[in-house]
């Protein structure tokens, strides 16, 4: 049988299946897009989701629709031929997929997933621009909108108690850190005097440095006038750390400072959805040894469910599902609560205060 590209394209994996919808923003405008280089010197956009070349936006009865188009996709994984297995490993987004499978994504290639079909590359393929439209890589988006704003409503009433008090965003598994940086543009957008004059701390927790190292060069970009950021001091710190190791992370912790600031912690598709219960647990105690009484957290959760399942059967990702019940019992055991819940398709979005 001879070979049809454009049908194995189509048929590779469920994951890839586009959204179709008019749910997210069309990104034809670039206004105030700023740019930084990786490690390889590829310059990326520094994705701001307060612009609308980056915001994406469905209400919950959108998502169901959505989630039931999904599942409507071939829900067996199959082998690829070998002609497309070349063509994905020319893309970009393709590679990270298949060096993904039994594990995880790197930070930048998850980076890539939310910066939407509209802002890739001149040089991406076609499969990069499927896979970058595609229910999943939209979730993803939505994602980082919610932890960003989970973060930025947390600081906005612990931060705003004294107006010299430090500000410091740690990020556990953080990569790049963009649910950090996007966390300062809501804040400051929001309250232009919140954040002013105040000593600012970006910390990775992260044993990847490309992420690190192109999130310090997108804070430069943020950072300069007239840009997003442009009146404040940011600093971005780069700590090599394993979450299986807790106990240095409470040296971290201490070097930092945290227990003195407005300590905002987050990870975003990282301790909470591939961590063990015992690391969860450890990490939590942790953090709430070593930060200040209103110290929040902030994270996704793989949630239990089709969707989930459907989507570890095409890319093979190793997140562990969790029900919000069963989450809810390793944070109390750490001495934090739930105080709130995003429930979104492919995870639960939380905020962590203590208890």
């Amino acid at each position: 049988m001879w070979y049809n590209k454009e049908r194995e394209v189509r048929r590779v994996s469920l994951a890839f299946a586009p959204v179709r919808s008019n749910f997210h923003s069309e990104a034809c405008m670039k206004t105030g897009v700023l740019y930084a280089v990786t490690d390889d010197g590829m310059s990326l956009p520094v994705i701001d989701v307060t612009n609308p070349a980056f915001a994406v936006a469905a209400t919950d009865a959108e998502l169901a629709v959505m989630s039931e188009q999904f599942l409507l996709e071939p829900a067996k994984r199959q082998e690829i031929p070998a002609p497309l297995r070349e063509a994905l490993q020319r893309s970009i987004l393709g590679r990270a997929i298949m060096a993904a499978s039994g594990t995880f994504l790197a930070g930048m290639d998850t980076y890539l997933f939310k910066l939407g079909p509209d802002n890739l590359s001149a040089n991406a393929t076609p499969i990069d621009r499927r896979i970058a439209e595609s229910f999943p890589a939209f979730t993803a988006r939505l994602r980082l909108q919610d932890m960003a704003r989970l973060l930025a409503d947390g600081l906005s009433l612990t931060a705003v108690a004294e107006s010299r008090r430090p500000v410091c965003l740690i990020n556990i598994g953080g990569g790049p850190a963009s649910d950090s940086w996007n966390a300062l543009i809501y804040l400051h957008a929001g309250n232009p005097d919140l954040l002013v004059r105040r000593e600012i701390t970006i910390a990775v927790m992260d044993l990847d440095g490309d992420g690190p190292a192109f999130g310090v060069r997108a804070i430069d970009a943020l950072c300069a006038p007239a840009a997003p950021l442009g009146d404040l001091d940011v600093r971005f710190r780069h700590f090599n750390y394993d979450w299986s190791e807790a106990v240095r992370l409470r040296e971290f912790l201490d070097h930092l400072h945290a227990a003195d600031t407005a300590c905002a912690v987050s990870s975003e598709g990282g301790l909470f959805e591939y961590g063990s219960d015992p690391e969860i647990v450890e990490n939590l105690r942790t953090l709430h040894a070593g930060t200040a009484s209103d110290a929040i957290v902030v994270g996704s959760v793989t949630r239990d469910g089709r969707a989930v399942r459907a989507l570890q059967t095409a890319n093979g990702l190793s997140a562990r599902p969790q029900t919000i019940e069963a989450f809810r019992f390793l944070v109390e055991q750490a001495g934090w609560i739930i105080q709130r819940v995003i429930e979104r398709p492919f995870s639960y979005n939380v905020r962590l205060m203590k208890g």
